[in-house]
């Protein structure tokens, strides 16, 4: 798991957290099977996917599309990583902060 294992070269950079339409019983569950170190935020309702534009068909029905966004101090986003491999990743959103 990238960003957990690379957790401490985020800090004083950047906060983490991963969102999903989950219920946070099956967040709790994700969590600790991969012992994550960051939150997993619940958007039951899609409403956040739906304003950031990640939310749509996909190859598997109705879901996420995989994205990363950088969002800076001032609230606003800095830069987005759509399509997003697990693998190698935190350490391409490290390089960009």
């Amino acid at each position: 798991m990238g960003f957990r294992d690379e957790s401490r070269q985020f800090a004083g950079k950047a906060h983490l957290f991963g969102i999903s339409a989950d219920d946070v019983e099956s967040h709790q569950g994700f969590r600790d099977k991969f012992s994550l170190n960051f939150p997993l935020l619940a958007d039951v309702g899609h409403k956040i996917c739906d304003a950031y534009g990640v939310w749509g068909t996909t190859k598997w029905g109705e879901g996420i599309f995989r994205t990363t966004f950088v969002i800076g101090a001032d609230g606003k986003i800095q830069k987005v990583f759509q399509k997003v491999k697990p693998e190698g990743h935190a350490k391409e959103v490290l390089a960009a902060l």
